[in-house]
């Protein structure tokens, strides 16, 4: 792998004078270096990458056995090696072939569950599930990480096909959170999905106890008002959760991969099964074409080779996807978990140190709201942030058309912006035709100079449906798992967040007054002390 590494650093070194508009004057450059799949459009000829790099990362893919540890993935071997765990989210969204684990067939279990789920939605929906007031209105899904962010991020993103009760979503451990989602909520008519594996996640069932307490405020039996996503029978069993309600997963789906089955329960009985159907179509469409597709016209493949070359090879650090879409406000939150928890590691697969650097980190904001906050920096800062642009030929408010335009002129208008910047030259002109001279002339065109040739993709997509999220979302996973794979790391733990769950569990008493400080250093006893003292009169 070095040898490829070196090459493409080499060869990188070669374009430092080579501006990405002047690659765009190639008459083939945007048809060359986009690539499609059905009607979804990936554009990245706003980048530095020419031909020779570009075969260069392919090849770098190759030697890293992409295809190879793809299929491995997909046949259900223990690629999560260090937890000895399969990885088959794909299998949530693929109810038809077989898969096997340990030589067993895992899809009669996969389709068993997603059936009670289907039927469980279609009750709830059609009102022959209801609680005490009658018909639920509203559904409170509480989690954390991977059991709220995908869910969360997707009723949002699919409002318009939402026919369902009314979601919402408690994650932080912070009261006010839950206290402020159910506030104006009716105990009688809502129903809570308590979303964790093991039933023991401090910040879930904290909240979850506190919704039970709401609940029997005005609720005979509160626990006949809630669901459990977990497989910990005994554990939901002791909360008061009927078993009918309890729908499990496997530990071979991880969390941040988890909304394809029963985590997406609160997002099926908001858009219904069909819709949640098309939602997996989506996902297991977009595998396919990882699966089959060639690599150098292979969405997943390119994506990720277009972050290996903006962070490991040209050291852009951070990188900032910008939906041009409301709806896909949660997808920079969902994305950053997707890529942050998976690659965010400093060993590689053997335990030793990584080579490269891992992943960057992942931020953003829906356009056009962030170009009134940060796009200032990235068009003008000292840092070069490579922009991932994703918009929709079409909306979903016929009667507001002129707006979605005026949305993709943004969106368009932005990337190009990126890429050609302002000269001195040019600003020099616009200031001297407001009848500016002299030092003052060079003083404030200089403040008008957008250095330009600062890189950018567009993801476009026909319409935000439940189709084309599943598909955005597969898309994006096997971006990351290909990074991985290229990185030499295992994409599918995340040992980083255990070390300050362990020390909090450990706080708590001693800020209870039930234990002592005694053995923490000396900032943590000053906040200690600090937060446990009531303050003077």
């Amino acid at each position: 792998m070095k040898q490829h590494w070196q090459a493409l650093r080499a060869h990188h070194a070669t374009l430092a004078d080579v501006r990405i508009s002047t690659l765009l004057e190639a008459p083939a450059r945007a048809a060359e270096f986009s690539a499609r799949h059905g009607e979804m459009l990936f554009d990245f000829s706003k980048t530095s990458l020419d031909a020779k790099g570009l075969a260069l990362l392919l090849n770098l893919a190759q030697a890293a056995d992409v295809e190879a540890k793809r299929e491995a993935m997909f046949r259900g071997d223990k690629i999560n090696v260090t937890e000895g765990r399969a990885v088959l989210h794909t299998a949530l969204r693929n109810l038809n072939a077989a898969v096997t684990v340990d030589g067993e067939n895992v899809m009669p279990s996969v389709r068993a569950t997603y059936a009670r789920m289907v039927e469980f939605a279609r009750a709830i929906r059609e009102g022959e599930i209801k609680g005490q007031g009658g018909a639920y209105t509203d559904v409170v899904n509480i989690g954390i990480g991977g059991s709220d962010l995908g869910p969360a991020m997707a009723y949002l993103a699919l409002t318009p096909y939402a026919d369902g009760p009314r979601c919402h979503f408690v994650s932080n451990v912070d009261g006010a959170h839950i206290h402020d989602t159910l506030r104006g909520l009716n105990p009688e008519t809502t129903l809570v999905i308590v979303a964790s594996k093991t039933f023991t996640t401090i910040e879930t069932m904290t909240n979850a106890e506190t919704a039970r307490d709401w609940m029997a405020a005005k609720v005979a039996d509160p626990a006949a008002q809630f669901a459990a996503v977990s497989t910990s029978a005994d554990r939901t069993a002791a909360f008061g959760i009927d078993a009918s309600r309890v729908f499990g997963f496997d530990d071979w789906v991880g969390g941040r991969y988890s909304m394809w089955g029963p985590i997406g329960l609160s997002l099926m009985l908001a858009i219904g099964p069909a819709g949640f159907d098309d939602f997996l179509a989506g996902g297991a469409d977009m595998d396919a074409h990882f699966r089959h597709a060639a690599p150098a016209h292979n969405l997943p493949i390119l994506l990720a080779l277009v972050g290996i070359w903006h962070n490991q090879i040209c050291g852009y650090t951070t990188r900032a996807v910008l939906p041009y879409d409301q709806r896909l406000l949660r997808l920079p939150a969902y994305l950053q978990q997707l890529e942050m928890e998976s690659n965010g590691k400093r060993v590689s697969m053997d335990g030793s140190d990584l080579e490269e650097q891992s992943g960057p980190v992942v931020w953003g904001e829906p356009g056009t709201n962030g170009q009134h906050a940060f796009y200032q920096l990235i068009h003008q800062g000292t840092r070069v942030v490579p922009c991932e642009f994703i918009v929709a030929r079409q909306g979903h408010e016929p009667d507001l058309a002129h707006q979605h335009l005026l949305l993709v002129a943004n969106c368009l208008a932005q990337s190009e912006a990126l890429m050609r910047g302002r000269s001195l030259a040019e600003a020099t002109g616009i200031m001297a035709a407001k009848g500016l001279t002299g030092a003052e002339l060079d003083r404030q065109a200089r403040h008008r100079v957008f250095p330009g040739n600062r890189p950018s993709t567009t993801l476009a997509i026909p319409q935000l449906t439940p189709f084309t999220l599943g598909q955005i979302i597969a898309l994006y996973e096997h971006r990351v798992f290909v990074e991985g794979v290229i990185l030499g790391l295992n994409s599918f733990d995340q040992w980083g967040v255990e070390l300050g769950k362990e020390l909090a569990v450990a706080l708590q008493p001693i800020l209870e007054g039930r234990a002592s400080i005694e053995g923490k250093d000396a900032s943590t006893k000053l906040l200690v002390d600090y937060l446990t003292t009531a303050p003077k009169a």
